[in-house]
């Protein structure tokens, strides 16, 4: 009886010890073995790791090009008071690139190797409260350029041998009784020119006679002084006649010869040396009733306009607004001309 017990008591021992060695087993993490990785699966891995360090590193690289690389604006405005600058290098060559804008640029002629100035697009005060310049008033004008200088008998002997231009009616000059064809004065200014064999040089030239508003323009700027250099003069600054009893010089002198007397656009002897044709037909009152934008004078007239007096004119003669009246067919010792033309696209 007592052996029966003891065997019960045994099993049921033995099946506690089993239920709490399950329990144990049930709560102790499970260890599972990571199997080795395929060759392609490694493969994988590694390429995508390189595709990650290439996009950063590009990433990296486009943040510091940006960081340094300056930034270009062209501000290059056709306007009075504009200069150029900035001007980025360019890749591609453009259809119609413009000439650089502003107050300063030089064009030079392959023509006849003038030097043009560059006039900006913009407004000026023209004219005078004396008659025949008045009334002051506004005027509006597109850019342009003017020569830098009257033409030199060097020059107009250019177009003179070529057979287009006809010779100066009288190759003296006041002092000098061989001036045009004398090599001594090439650098002078071509007088003993009409109206005609004036515009017929401009246009071999490539270029065309300035209209008095532009002639005006290029002389005094914008701000309505009376020369083109200010408001007082003497024989420092221009060829004119003095005071009227003593001539600065007596004939004409070489262009360019008075630095000073530069016109805010850099055109040269536009007071003074000689009288300049321009395009205009004359009219005493055209003034009252002219456009206010890029007029081109009377469609008629009897008489042709000069401007910017002689090296014989006094104070009131060689001043920028001042204009008279002169035959277009008549040539004279100190009448010569200068050309002018219109800004175009180049191609």
């Amino acid at each position: 009886m007592k052996a029966a017990r003891k065997r019960e008591e045994r099993d049921i021992t033995e099946r506690v010890a089993g239920v709490k060695a399950e329990h144990k087993a049930a709560e102790e993490p499970q260890q599972f073995e990571t199997p080795e990785p395929s060759e392609a699966k490694k493969h994988l891995r590694k390429l995508n790791t390189s595709i990650v360090v290439i996009v950063s590193i590009a990433v990296i690289f486009v943040a510091l090009i940006a960081s340094v690389t300056p930034l270009f604006k062209s501000t290059s405005v056709a306007t009075e008071t504009s200069v150029s600058t900035n001007t980025p290098p360019s890749t591609q060559t453009p259809v119609h690139p413009m000439p650089t804008l502003g107050i300063g640029p030089i064009m030079i002629s392959d023509k006849d190797g003038m030097k043009l100035m560059y006039v900006p697009a913009g407004n000026f005060q023209m004219g005078s409260n004396d008659f025949p310049d008045t009334p002051v008033h506004t005027v509006y004008l597109d850019a342009f350029w003017i020569d830098q200088t009257d033409i030199t008998n060097k020059m107009y002997a250019l177009c003179d041998n070529a057979g287009v231009c006809q010779s100066p009616t009288n190759t003296s000059s006041n002092f000098h009784s061989s001036y045009y064809g004398n090599s001594q004065f090439d650098n002078y200014p071509v007088i003993y020119i009409d109206w005609n064999m004036a515009k017929t040089y401009c246009e071999w030239a490539g270029r065309q006679l300035p209209s008095e508003a532009q002639w005006e323009k290029a002389a005094r700027g914008t701000d309505g002084r009376t020369y083109p250099w200010g408001n007082s003069i003497d024989c420092s600054l221009a060829n004119y006649g003095g005071n009227g009893s003593n001539d600065c010089v007596g004939d004409t002198t070489e262009v360019g010869a008075y630095p000073s007397g530069v016109s805010p656009y850099g055109a040269l002897d536009m007071a003074g040396n000689v009288w300049q044709w321009v395009a205009d037909w004359y009219d005493g009152k055209y003034y009252s009733n002219s456009p206010s934008s890029n007029p081109l004078g009377p469609t008629s007239g009897q008489g042709r306009v000069l401007r910017g007096g002689p090296w014989e004119g006094v104070e009131y003669d060689v001043r920028s607004a001042a204009r008279i009246r002169f035959d277009p067919d008549v040539t004279y010792y100190s009448v010569g001309f200068r050309c002018a033309r219109s800004v175009q696209w180049m191609k």
